[in-house]
């Protein structure tokens, strides 16, 4: 495989990053909109470009959803942002040890149940990082029962572990309906 990294690597990795900042302004219609465009680009910054790159939007784009949506609940617990990046950063290691040689050398199909199969386990791995470190350690720690977010707890614990699991699987779809697309133009770039 290619190691370098040039101009299309850099395009690639902008437009990947431009596409999550877009989808953010979404986030308060659903997450299900937002989560899935995340965790698709995430995954495709790793098949892409590489993991570096992977893990560059995955620092960034809890940040600027920060930044755009203004969150409530991550402003009340701040250590809420490092362990979204830390379970994007799951997400974007799971693509690249174990789904990135079996899509690129199984070409347009993107290495069929297998990989879909992979897909699921590394969302169920994002999901239980989040939901370990998010759901079940911050929120109920740093979140005080007399403070108005506490009576929405067990939204926000699903949000933060169910969902990322689901959101994650939907990212994966669109990842395999994109592969299947742009494999035969970037096909001499992946090898």
């Amino acid at each position: 495989m290619n190691s370098k990294f040039g101009a299309r690597q850099i395009a690639y990795t902008g437009i990947l990053l431009a596409i999550c900042i877009v989808s953010q302004y979404f986030k308060n219609l659903s997450v299900f909109i937002t989560g899935p465009v995340i965790n698709a680009c995430l995954a495709l910054a790793v098949l892409l470009v590489n993991l570096p790159c992977g893990i560059i939007l995955s620092v960034i784009t809890p940040v600027t959803a920060w930044l755009i949506t203004g969150n409530p609940l991550m402003s009340a617990v701040p250590g809420i942002i490092p362990m979204i990046m830390l379970g994007n950063i799951v997400l974007a290691a799971g693509v690249h040890f174990l789904l990135k040689g079996r899509m690129i050398s199984s070409g347009k199909n993107g290495g069929g149940i297998v990989s879909y199969a992979l897909s699921v386990g590394i969302s169920a791995l994002k999901g239980l990082f989040m939901g370990l470190t998010i759901s079940l350690w911050l929120l109920p720690t740093f979140i005080p029962k007399e403070s108005p977010l506490y009576a929405k707890l067990p939204v926000f614990q699903s949000t933060f572990s169910l969902i990322q699991f689901l959101t994650a699987v939907i990212g994966f779809v669109y990842v395999f309906i994109i592969w299947a697309v742009i494999y035969r133009d970037t096909k001499a770039f992946l090898k």
